[in-house]
């Protein structure tokens, strides 16, 4: 459990990272990296998403407790 939850924060810090490049820069590594929509790039925005929500009922868990 210990490796799923570094995983969501890793991967949260980057989706961080690349919208706060979005919004100061306006440039997104992510397609930069990985090609505008191609299969890589929506799976790490997919991933991130899913490590968001991961990251949000597991805060609203501690909270119910």
């Amino acid at each position: 459990m210990k490796n799923m939850e570094l995983l969501a924060i890793v991967l949260l810090v980057i989706g961080g990272i690349n919208w706060g490049l979005v919004g100061a820069f306006n440039y997104n590594l992510v397609t930069s990296l990985l090609g505008d929509g191609s299969t890589m790039t929506r799976a790490v925005y997919a991933l991130v998403g899913l490590c968001a929500l991961y990251e949000a009922f597991k805060m609203m868990k501690s909270k119910a407790a």
